[in-house]
């Protein structure tokens, strides 16, 4: 359904140190830089299919953070969540909500952890274990 997601910042260098290191929790490489035809610097991260953007606003308006809007990561274990957030917070990241674990998500638990960048945009990484049927 998605072919990327992309989120604004108002320091380009610091959302990649931020984004660099925990996305290569969930194997992403760094990112790929662009620069718009305005001169306006985009961060891509490319992996698995998906493709998550940083960029400067290109209408020159400070960045700001959805509110109510949340930024999903899929994880492949309980640890890689964990993971993610320790990498989020130890590169300028808030840990928020509950800590990193277990909650009910109806029938099933998932493993959750919920963090805002540094720019205040909310990242879940989350990891959905197989139920045995």
């Amino acid at each position: 359904m998605f072919s990327h997601v992309m989120v604004g910042t108002n320091d380009i260098e610091r959302a990649k140190r931020f984004y660099d290191a925990v996305l290569k929790v969930l194997g992403g490489g760094e990112a790929i830089r662009d620069t718009a035809k305005t001169g306006h610097q985009r961060l891509f991260y490319r992996h698995a299919g998906a493709t998550f953007c940083v960029s400067e606003p290109i209408n020159d308006e400070p960045a700001t953070a959805a509110n109510g809007g949340t930024i999903g990561f899929k994880c492949d274990s309980a640890e890689q969540v964990k993971a993610f957030h320790d990498a989020a917070v130890a590169h300028g990241g808030v840990s928020i909500e509950d800590p990193p674990g277990p909650r009910q998500g109806g029938a099933i638990t998932l493993e959750l952890a919920y963090v805002r960048d540094p720019d205040g945009n909310k990242l879940c990484a989350l990891f959905r274990p197989k139920v045995a049927r």
